[in-house]
Order: C-alpha cells, then structure tokens, then sequence
C-alpha cells in the first residue's frame, strides 16, 4: 500500500466527530455527577445506597471517557504526524505512524464500547426498581 498525504487526512473528519461524541458524553456525566452529589450532600445522614452505587458507577464511566477521549487525541496527533512525515517523503517512519494511529483509534473505539456497557448495566438496574411491580411488554 502507498502512503500518501490523503491517507491519514480521510481519519481528520472520523476522529473529529468521535471526539466531539465523546466530549457530550463527558459533559452529561459531569451534569449527572453534579445533581448526584447535591442531592448525596442534601441527604447525607440518610444517603441511599443507590445514589451511591450511581456515583461509583458514574466515576468509573468518567475514567473510561478519559482515555477515550485521550487515546482519540493521540490518534488525531500520529495522524497529523503521519502526513507531516509523508510530506518529509519518509515513507518509512509514516507508515509505523500511521500504524499507531489506528492502534490508538481502536483502543479508543474498544472503551466506548466498555462505557457503553456500564452505562447500560446501569440503566437496566435503574429501570428495575420501576419494573418490581410491572411486567413489561
């Protein structure tokens, strides 16, 4: 395969939005942990063992996001490497470059499918506690 300046520059609109995926996911889990610990701290001597469960949960997903978020940013950074290096005409070195890069994008890929089976685990033991009663359907 020859390498060439439009190679790793097809990744620029992929990583982009994966990182903009990630850094909503981020956000809304910085706005849960925050209405989460409020409403620990409101009720501290009768703190539910749910919120709690919730805030461990969503610390470790934050961890995950971190590295997801940190693996798609040096993804995007071999990648621009990579085409820097192709334009220095050293093919060699860019395509081990350009190598990394994936590596790194799919490390990244690998943990948002980790978080997202966190976030649904914890969703399915949220909605149990509706379904008790019901039955659904």
């Amino acid at each position: 395969m020859e390498l060439t300046l439009t190679t790793p520059a097809l990744l620029f609109p992929a990583i982009s939005l994966l990182m903009l995926a990630y850094t909503s996911r981020f956000l809304v889990l910085a706005q849960l942990v925050r209405e989460l610990h409020s409403k620990y701290s409101s009720e501290l001597e009768n703190a539910d063992q749910a919120i709690v469960a919730q805030i461990c949960n969503l610390r470790k997903r934050l961890h995950i996001i971190k590295y997801m978020q940190i693996f798609g940013a040096l993804s995007f950074f071999f990648c621009v490497v990579c085409m820097f290096l192709v334009f220095m005409e050293n093919i060699v070195f860019a395509d081990y470059v350009f190598g990394l890069s994936l590596v790194l994008l799919l490390l990244s890929l690998a943990l948002l499918v980790a978080e997202l089976q966190i976030s649904v685990k914890a969703l399915d033991i949220q909605l149990s506690d509706v379904e008790s009663g019901q039955s659904c359907k």
